[in-house]
């Protein structure tokens, strides 16, 4: 029999889950650092988004509208993530994408808006990129929504070819 008791247990079990962050999985990630490591890296708010799963303001990022031919990398640990060629404008005033170089990322389950949403992160590092929904353009119909302060962007030299 379902109590009421029963139900705010499995509730709280729920949250307790969902609150913990990917990267927390140790052993899992080629980067690891302490958190004083990372802080000694990152600036704070590449620290609250990469390591603590924060979100930062819409339309902040100078990288939303950055249109340059090059590749975006994870600003905690250099990995090559995502193409500017499958780079678009989302109007969602974050940088978005509709497809990840392979195998640069990961995704988990997050529930901390209290419905599963695909949380994206570093596969290399597990640092928080952003979350991917399924209402972007042809040809994968995804949405990589990203942090822009997660991200170092690195064009393309036109010298080399």
């Amino acid at each position: 029999m379902t109590t009421r008791r029963s139900i705010l247990l499995a509730g709280a079990a729920l949250t307790a889950t969902a609150a913990m962050p990917a990267f927390a999985r140790k052993g899992e990630f080629e980067v690891t650092k302490t958190p004083e490591e990372w802080k000694a890296i990152l600036t704070p708010a590449q620290y609250r988004v990469l390591r603590e799963e924060g979100t930062e303001r819409p339309f902040s990022s100078p990288l939303d509208k950055n249109y340059a031919d090059g590749i975006y990398h994870c600003a905690g640990c250099d990995n090559p993530l995502y193409s500017s060629e499958t780079k678009y404008d989302s109007t969602t005033g974050w940088p978005s994408f509709w497809e990840p170089l392979e195998g640069k990322i990961g995704t988990s389950t997050d529930y901390k808006l209290f419905y599963p949403r695909t949380e994206v992160h570093c596969a290399r590092c597990g640092g928080h990129l952003g979350h991917v929904f399924k209402d972007g353009p042809k040809p994968t119909g995804e949405r990589h929504c990203l942090n822009g302060v997660s991200l170092t962007f690195k064009p393309t030299d036109k010298t080399t070819g």
